[in-house]
C-alpha cells in the first residue's frame, strides 16, 4: 500500500519537474525529489491543519 503511494507522489512530480527541467538534463533525479519533498509537506500540512482550514472556510460564507 505503501508502495503505491510513493510512486503516485513520485509520477506527480515527475510531471511537475516536467513542466520545468528536460528529463533527459543530469539534475532531473534531484529536482524531481525536490518537488516530491515539497508535495509532501503540502499534502501534510493540509491533513494537519484540515479542521482549521474547513472552518475558516464555512466562516468567510
Amino acid at each position: 500500500m505503501l508502495s503505491w503511494l510513493i510512486r503516485l507522489l513520485l509520477a506527480l512530480a515527475g510531471v511537475i519537474t516536467a513542466w520545468f527541467v528536460a528529463e533527459d538534463a543530469s539534475n532531473f533525479g534531484l529536482v524531481q525529489t525536490i518537488v516530491a519533498i515539497m508535495l509532501v509537506v503540502i499534502f501534510l500540512g493540509a491533513a494537519i491543519f484540515w479542521q482549521t482550514l474547513r472552518d475558516r472556510m464555512r466562516s468567510r460564507r
